[in-house]
């Protein structure tokens, strides 16, 4: 890879230019053209806004020669599309013809403060159901580290962006883990910052408040940064926080921590189980703190059977609201319009009895944090699933099929809290896995700095994949 367009590393990109060794326009034409070469293998993009990217580009080169200075300016990022770019459509995974948008996402507003250039809009599995990235509307996403395998869902299109070095670093969203399984498979870092750090503006919440923005990068500092640069709120938002700069704490030492390793699964209706491979390599990562001087000692969260009865009302729910927005209803997948008619069913008393539980759920798994200062636990119980894993199978099997491979993550979407993936090595297939570093409310320097502390340990973002698309 050339070092004047080297999309790598999202820091290292900001630093070239600010040196004058590369230019935006360089760097974006470079980002729309891996783009183009690695679509019809990688499949990663729904849009690509080259005309309107290259403007940018050269706007941005403009104003830096003019002296000007913005912690993102002139560098090509991606965005997953559930999120608003004015001028393009927000078709989130599903078929049918979307007018395109006038306003951007709060979200997206930031990022053009910043400087930033949009090369495109990332794909996403209907909605954001599923942790695999693929539908009838647009075939599969897959990985950067395998052709036969998922980059992961639901932010997916981002995960395999970034991880095939087509942009330095990329936004997706989590609702049930979707950003934290596709870096987990994708050998990332992902942050699922605290409810509310991010605006999910023009939504005053998203799925209830199950879901949130957040980064994708090689590196913690590279997420971190953009964390820093995306948060903050519109006067709109249904959740707010008060401002942090996560930056800060990359490199910072954590201290002397206590640490509870929980592999125990929570509750799921369908058969789960802990993979030997990924079992083996969050053993290794805890083996890493210990040597960090941390204290590791096995412990789980109080989650109780009945935790999953405050997800299911604000997740399908929200399926109905969004399968509302969409120009032709009739055309998603038969599972999506399932879910919804279930969303309908929960959406009066189950769904306000859900909000009301959350203060009780809170306390009963905060408890933990009495005890501990972070909760180490797998982010996925599998390796990264075939491509093809839930195509023609019905809404029971495929059920079985996510949460027998995703049964880790959803929980801190519900408490609303922070939480961090982390690469934790490959299988012998060389098969990337991840595992997340649970936090508190409003976590995320913690968090962040324990990252930090790993990375500079196991280097993870020396590995990178052989291209084969």
């Amino acid at each position: 890879m050339d070092a004047r367009t080297d999309l790598r590393d999202l820091k290292a990109t900001i630093g070239a230019l600010d040196r004058d060794e590369t230019t935006s326009t360089d760097l974006v034409r470079a980002s729309l053209d891996r783009i183009d070469e690695s679509q019809p293998h990688l499949n990663a993009f729904r849009v690509v806004r080259r005309t309107a990217a290259l403007d940018e580009a050269r706007e941005a080169d403009r104003r830096r020669a003019s002296g000007e200075r913005l912690p993102l300016l002139g560098v090509p990022i991606a965005i997953k599309d559930d999120t608003d770019v004015v001028g393009e459509t927000t078709m989130f995974g599903c078929a049918g013809t979307f007018a395109p948008k006038d306003t951007d996402a709060e979200v997206v507003r930031r990022l053009r403060a910043a400087g930033a250039v949009i090369v495109g809009k990332t794909h996403s599995p209907e909605l954001g159901q599923w942790p695999l990235t693929g539908g009838d509307a647009f075939g599969h996403t897959r990985s950067a580290w395998s052709r036969d395998h998922t980059p992961g869902g639901s932010s997916g299109g981002s995960a395999a962006a970034v991880a095939a070095g087509l942009v330095p670093a990329a936004l997706g969203s989590d609702g049930a883990g979707s950003v934290r399984i596709p870096a987990s498979w994708s050998n990332l870092v992902g942050i699922k910052p605290q409810r509310g750090r991010i605006s999910m503006w023009p939504d005053a919440e998203s799925f209830n408040g199950l879901t949130t923005h957040g980064p994708l990068a090689r590196t913690v500092a590279d997420a971190a940064l953009l964390l820093d640069v995306v948060s903050g709120n519109h006067p709109g938002d249904r959740h707010t926080c008060a401002p942090l700069t996560v930056s800060d704490s990359v490199g910072r030492d954590p201290g002397r921590l206590n640490i509870a390793l929980s592999v125990k699964i929570p509750f799921t209706a369908t058969p789960t189980r802990l993979d030997a491979r990924v079992r083996t390599r969050i053993a290794a990562l805890a083996a890493v703190l210990r040597d960090l001087g941390h204290e590791v000692t096995l412990a789980d969260p109080d989650y109780g059977i009945l935790f999953g009865l405050n997800f299911l009302p604000r997740s399908m729910s929200g399926i109905e609201d969004w399968l509302h927005r969409l120009p032709d209803p009739s055309l998603p997948d038969v599972r999506t319009r399932a879910n919804a008619r279930t969303g309908r069913l929960l959406h009066g008393f189950p769904l306000r009895a859900a909000r009301a539980a959350e203060p009780r759920l809170h306390r009963r798994v905060g408890r933990i944090f009495d005890r501990f200062d972070v909760v180490l636990a797998p982010t996925t119980a599998t390796p990264p699933l075939p491509v093809t894993a839930i195509d023609g199978i019905g809404g029971w099997a495929t059920d079985k099929v996510i949460t027998g491979a995703c049964p880790y993550a959803w929980p801190w979407n519900v408490l609303g809290w922070p939480a961090v993936n982390v690469p934790a090595g490959f299988t012998e297939e060389r098969l990337p896995v991840g595992a997340q570093l649970l936090g508190p409310e409003n976590s995320e320097p913690l968090l962040v700095s324990l990252a930090s502390q790993l990375e500079s340990v196991l280097r993870w973002h020396e590995h990178t994949p052989e291209q084969w698309w």
